[in-house]
């Protein structure tokens, strides 16, 4: 396949005392046609990088190509080719969504109607309505519209769910499912490792400015080693939990243990067998159990695996 964005180590360091490198040596190829999305914890390089591919800031080093092309050379061809939608999108409050889509749409040579582009984004009965009466979610969708009013071959979505109830998170992700069903290219950021197991061809999950991951959620998923984890929590110091971590590690079916102070998380291929003798070795360690639970293994597990830490864990630390 084409491809449609290609990073070759990709750095950004902002001057400072000392200075932050943002993006570590960050490679990525894009394919045309497909949702790509990159995701890690906040603080982890995401909007950096996806504001370097969009022209909005310079690299330190490295090189990006946009659609065969490079900002130095082709910025305005460029600009009529792609679709933004910012993490966060200041619209005039005094403009209705009409009219805003309108302003948008005369940014371009090409485009779309704006009342079809509107009729996209499920707002029409909103259409006369000013900005400011919108909710969340119908903004977040007025800025998505704005994007993609210019009919653009790239659609890039910086964080396009966060701070959403259930409702509208699908709603948007409709709007990227119909995006990418007529052959289009998406690349988005996100820390929702859900949303990206449902929407996304292929993922890079990024840390501390590099990819310490890459390939379909499946794959990333399989690299776990099981299919399914089984976490359990324990009224017991970490030497008994330890001891119990050790004995679960020589189960044929346990692919892989994490163990805390009164918890363990296991990565199991078939939990029908391992639970009988879980409930066996707690008994003989005389461990009490106080919860367990059982879930398909997802691409938080990844990230668990891949750094030692939780997403949850790693946005409190930057809270």
């Amino acid at each position: 396949m084409p491809i449609a964005v290609r990073c070759e180590n990709l750095r950004k360091t902002y001057s400072g005392k000392p200075p932050v490198e943002a993006v570590r040596g960050l490679d990525l190829a894009v394919e045309s046609g497909e949702c790509f999305g990159v995701l890690g914890p906040n603080g982890a390089g995401k909007t950096t990088t996806i504001e370097i591919m969009e022209g909005l800031l310079p690299p330190t080093s490295g090189d990006v190509e946009i659609l065969g092309k490079r900002w130095k050379t082709a910025e305005a061809e460029l600009r009529e080719r792609i679709g933004i939608s910012l993490q966060e999108t200041r619209l005039s409050e005094k403009l209705s969504v009409s009219e805003t889509v309108t302003l948008f749409r005369s940014f371009y040579r090409g485009g779309l109607n704006p009342a079809e582009t509107i009729r996209r984004v499920s707002l029409e009965e909103k259409s006369k309505a000013w900005i400011r009466t919108l909710s969340g979610g119908q903004k977040q969708r007025l800025s998505v519209a704005c994007a993609l009013v210019g009919d653009p071959d790239l659609l890039f979505l910086d964080e396009p769910t966060t701070g959403l109830d259930p409702q509208s998170r699908r709603e948007i992700w409709q709007i990227i499912r119909e995006f990418r069903s007529r052959g289009r290219t998406v690349l988005l950021t996100t820390h929702y490792m859900d949303e990206a197991e449902r929407l996304c061809d292929r993922v890079a999950i990024v840390d501390q400015g590099q990819v310490i991951a890459l390939g379909t959620p499946r794959e990333l998923i399989a690299s776990v080693g099981g299919e399914h984890m089984i976490h359990i929590t324990v009224d017991e110091d970490g030497v008994e939990t330890g001891r119990l971590a050790d004995s679960l590690e020589s189960l044929p079916e346990v692919q892989g243990v994490r163990a805390e102070p009164s918890a363990i998380e296991c990565a199991v291929t078939q939990p029908h067998s391992v639970l009988p003798r879980l409930f066996e070795m707690l008994s003989s360690h005389d461990i009490n159990l106080t919860g367990l639970t059982t879930r398909h293994a997802s691409l938080e597990d990844v990230f668990v695996k891949l750094t030692g830490r939780h997403l949850t864990e790693q946005e409190t630390a930057q809270a």
